[in-house]
């Protein structure tokens, strides 16, 4: 059995509307993220507690390890971006109190309900290149890794002042 692929973003900047941080593939600095706002939460605090400092559309999911798995995005699949994976998109598995939270495009962190962003960083809560990002992403590295029946996960942590 392969060893997993193993994919870590490193929050890093902390807005009042957004999160930015680093993406890293197997250690390797890959390119910069984008998400909304960071409230510090964690996959291992009481879904209750979760739940109470969640504001729905405009909070970055809670740090911890997250499996990987592709599937169509109903509202994303017919993207130019999408079709050469068939809709597909890598959405994360059991993040508590979210669902369908994803990697894919978009430039600011009001794009995003909660999904993960890469490309470059173009200036506080903005990425660009973020098409293109994703395409690298995917044709190197989580396409190949799911062709081989290799588990793939995102590990997501904050980097302390």
């Amino acid at each position: 059995m392969l060893p997993s692929l193993e994919l870590l973003l490193v929050r890093k900047e902390f807005g009042d509307t957004y999160t930015g941080g680093q993406f890293q593939v197997e250690g390797m600095v890959f390119g910069d993220s984008l998400e909304p706002k960071s409230r510090h939460l964690s996959k291992d605090m009481p879904l209750s507690e979760i739940q109470k400092k969640k504001v729905y559309g405009k909070t970055a999911i809670p740090t911890g390890r997250y499996k990987l798995e592709l599937r169509v995005s109903p509202s994303l699949k017919d993207r130019p971006y999408a079709k050469a994976y068939g809709g597909k998109f890598p959405y994360l598995v059991g993040v508590p109190s979210w669902n369908d939270v994803m990697i894919h495009p978009f430039n600011l962190a009001s794009q995003s309900k909660g999904c993960v962003g890469i490309g470059e960083r173009f200036q506080p809560g903005n990425i660009v290149k973020a098409a293109e990002g994703y395409t690298t992403l995917m044709d190197f590295y989580l396409i190949p890794a799911f062709n081989r029946n290799q588990e793939v996960y995102l590990t997501i942590i904050e980097e302390t002042q």
